[in-house]
């Protein structure tokens, strides 16, 4: 049985730097008028705050357009190029995956201030790209650069219906998590858990597209793909956004053991391939049945509740990891 102490580990994850980070955005996002009502011919669905945008073209098109961009921490760029550029791939691929689409591009933006990182980092790139069947179709170097950077951005498709948000996660919901557990800690990022590169095409192309399946099949109200802030940090978002709140069993969750990662350390993973999604009691059975048919570990960990604090409970004890009347990740709400 594993030996935590709560409070250790709340003061521990809110004050992890994957958190910690998100708390600007909402800076950011205000500096932005919304334009949504000057677009005659598109209509945004969802922006701010989703893991991608919502863009109806025509009210006669069952398909919607997913936009998306992310860039790679300067510690990893400069620890392992190769690593963070295969990452600037994967990380924007799951954000398309988690609003149950299908990534069709992706375009890059290459700050390089010495030439063997560029051809490190593209090699990345062009790895992941291979290995998931989305390609590189444009993009901008900055070759006189005193920094060296990678950023992109990627565009999908989804069925209108099918499309997966954030922000509708329900009260009595079951919060389910799925990772691969079948990966390793990464050399050279403590907090990345590798699960594809050391798996086959068909296989990570198949775990991409299982939210797709969930979106269409209409067995979820709420997802996201567990990304730098977290297993815990990611749901704290979504329940941010929803306006909810909820109970996490921390013995549910999927975990290769301590034998392979200490467990505090597992909750802040970066994972290979990992989301969290809400649904109704009853579909509970069914989204685990496809999460495992794709390789993928997943339990039902917990509810979402009307209050708005994610509490954390293991064994008898119970407490407060996020209250989010008095304190937020992102600030969008």
């Amino acid at each position: 049985m594993l030996d935590i102490d709560l409070k250790t580990l709340i003061t521990d994850l809110k004050s992890y730097l994957g958190v910690t980070r998100k708390h600007q955005i909402a800076d950011v996002v205000s500096a932005f008028p919304r334009l949504t009502d000057q677009l005659a011919e598109m209509e945004i669905l969802a922006d701010f705050g989703e893991d991608a945008a919502v863009l109806l073209i025509s009210e006669d098109n069952d398909n919607v357009l997913l936009l998306a961009a992310d860039g790679i921490m300067g510690s990893l760029m400069n620890s392992n190029p190769y690593w963070a550029g295969y990452c600037s791939v994967l990380v924007n691929l799951h954000d398309i995956a988690a609003m149950g689409g299908r990534p069709l591009a992706l375009v890059d933006i290459l700050s390089v201030k010495e030439i063997e990182v560029l051809a490190k980092v593209t090699t990345g790139m062009n790895d992941a790209c291979s290995k998931f069947g989305v390609p590189i179709v444009g993009g901008h170097i900055h070759p006189d650069s005193r920094f060296n950077a990678v950023d992109v951005a990627v565009l999908g498709t989804a069925m209108r219906k099918g499309v997966i948000y954030s922000h509708t996660a329900e009260v009595g919901d079951r919060v389910i998590f799925a990772m691969d557990l079948d990966g390793c800690v990464h050399p050279d990022s403590l907090y990345s858990w590798d699960t594809t590169q050391h798996k086959s095409a068909d296989g990570v192309r198949k775990q991409l597209l299982v939210m797709s399946e969930l979106g269409s099949q209409r067995l979820v109200h709420s997802g996201k793909d567990i990304s730098n802030p977290g297993t815990l940090g990611t749901l704290g978002m979504l329940l941010e956004t929803s306006k909810k709140g909820a109970e996490i069993d921390l013995e549910k969750m999927p975990y290769p053991g301590d034998d392979v990662v200490n467990f505090t350390q597992w909750l802040k993973m970066y994972q290979g391939c990992g989301f969290v999604v809400t649904c109704k009691p009853e579909n509970s059975a069914d989204v685990i049945d496809k999460f495992r048919s794709v390789g993928l570990s997943s339990a039902v960990a917990g509810e979402i509740t009307d209050e708005r604090k994610l509490m954390i409970r293991y064994n008898d004890r119970q407490d407060v990891l996020f209250d989010f009347e008095h304190e937020n990740i992102t600030g969008i709400n």
